[in-house]
């Protein structure tokens, strides 16, 4: 009796115990040099276009001026000509290049057996073609018919963090051991914008190639990270943050992405909703009596001469990737977790090197601070992603083994010597 009750308890916890979630391994796309799209080149297309007005051609060299992007920034074929356009073939081909690329590039890191993936998550918001991207992939790697396949579209920047949401959630079921692929890109060349809509202009300028692999497991087994926490903010139930980043045709009937003025603002406010809902988990207890007794004070004396008590984050995380949306968006979250200039180096230099390649872009950030030689075991990793719908996502890591693997930079290997530069901020 005294051996068979501590073996009954044992066995229920280990049956209802949260299985945790690992990153086995991931990589990022390495654009070809043949696709480097200077800024002299775009504003050159600008001048020689037949459609864009003088005005605007003004307002892409202005934003161009202060971007943040360097002359190495990568577009698709179909994008670098005199009057761009995609067509469904070319679509196609964009998506196969990025991510094939990204697939073959993780087998070759990991060396899986491809019946081992169990669970296979994409997301890619503009281009939904038929069959899906997920099929795309299903039927280029002749993977296993029995395979959990889901596609995600529509859902903006932040659509990575919720794949590997939903991929842990779907491991968390599984056998233990269980693999899931997760696929995360955007394809530009479908979304160019060929009007003269200024807010919509902005994506034509901002956003580049890009992609990432990432293979999760259940199995702590040659694992380089541990998922901890992910969590989601949704506003899309208030009209403004709804229409904040909004595909729709212009007066004209020329159909694009429509970024709103309050753009800014709307997510200031995505972003306090998801650390609020993030602090309790990740914040020490000094930092959280700090947060509720200055709540408490503002709330009796009704905010009088009483600042607001923002979190120190930085006791929290070692290392923070902030979705690369334009040094503004950068510069914002900064000043709103109070950041220093080193924590929001990888972003930074991530939108200079590559661009806005949406929700991919927190995994050329990993893969700067990894080439880097900065992350340690124990660090833990503040991933943080925006967009449409209005949404911020988060979700953290902890490194559980120091990456050895120091020849092999991925898409920095080639430039990671030149960072950090000096960038307009």
């Amino acid at each position: 009796m005294p051996i068979v009750l501590p073996t009954v308890a044992a066995t229920v916890y280990l049956a209802y115990r949260p299985i945790a979630t690992y990153l086995v391994d991931y990589a990022c796309f390495r654009p070809s040099p043949n696709c480097r799209f200077p800024r002299a080149a775009l504003l050159e297309h600008a001048h020689m276009s037949t459609f864009l007005a003088d005005s605007t051609i003004n307002f892409i060299a202005r934003v161009l001026e202060h971007s943040g992007l360097s002359d190495e920034t990568c577009v698709p074929p179909a994008l670098s000509y005199i009057e761009p356009y995609c067509s469904l073939d070319e679509a196609r081909a964009e998506v196969e290049l990025v991510v094939f690329s990204v697939v073959d590039d993780l087998l070759a890191k990991t060396r899986i057996d491809l019946d081992t993936i169990d669970i296979l998550v994409t997301n890619c918001s503009v281009f939904s073609p038929v069959p899906s991207i997920a099929d795309m992939i299903v039927s280029r790697y002749k993977l296993r018919g029995d395979l959990r396949v889901i596609n995600l579209s529509g859902m903006g920047c932040s659509a990575t963090v919720t794949a590997v949401g939903l991929a842990r959630n779907i491991l968390e079921v599984m056998p233990f051991g269980s693999q899931a692929l997760v696929v995360s890109t955007e394809t530009i060349g479908p979304n160019h914008y060929a009007g003269n809509n200024r807010s919509m202009q902005l994506v034509n300028i901002l956003f580049r190639m890009g992609g990432a692999a990432v293979l999760l497991s259940s199995s702590r087994s040659k694992a380089r990270f541990r998922l901890t926490h992910v969590v989601r903010t949704i506003t899309a139930s208030d009209d403004n943050a709804y229409r904040c980043v909004y595909q729709e045709e212009d007066d004209e009937g020329i159909k694009g992405a429509n970024l709103s003025k309050n753009l800014m603002a709307i997510a200031g406010d995505a972003l306090k909703a998801n650390i609020t809902a993030m602090g309790p988990l990740v914040l020490p207890t000094s930092e959280l009596i700090k947060f509720l007794l200055v709540s408490l004070a503002r709330k009796v004396f009704l905010g009088r001469r009483i600042r607001p008590y923002i979190p120190n984050f930085r006791t929290a995380f070692k290392h923070f990737c902030i979705h690369v949306g334009g040094p503004a968006v950068i510069s914002s979250v900064q000043r709103g977790l109070n950041l220093s200039d080193e924590h929001v180096e990888p972003s930074r230099m991530t939108l200079h090197q590559f661009g806005n390649q949406s929700s991919a872009s927190v995994w050329y950030e990993l893969g700067y601070i990894e080439a880097k030689g900065r992350m340690l075991k124990g660090n833990r990793v503040w991933m943080i992603g925006f967009g449409a719908g209005y949404e911020c996502n988060s979700a953290v890591w902890v490194c559980i083994r120091t990456c050895t693997s120091h020849g092999d930079h991925g898409p920095w290997a080639s430039c990671i010597h030149r960072y950090p530069l000096d960038v307009q901020k």
